[in-house]
């Protein structure tokens, strides 16, 4: 996969996130992309990895 158009998905995907929707991904590059960036964010999100993808839960308790 091209690692520009990763990227890019991975930061469409956070904006989902910081919004309070669930994003989905298949790869696993750009789980890994995401998770990094939540990290930095320090983002309150539930990952659930399964066989079919990635899902990223964003913690709706303030």
């Amino acid at each position: 996969m091209d690692l520009i158009f990763a990227k890019k998905l991975a930061k469409e995907k956070i904006e989902i996130i910081k919004n309070g929707f669930t994003a989905y991904v298949e790869s696993p590059e750009i789980a890994r992309l995401i998770k990094k960036e939540i990290q930095l964010l320090n983002l309150d999100v539930y990952e659930d990895a399964t066989e079919i993808g990635y899902w990223f839960i964003p913690n709706a308790e303030k």
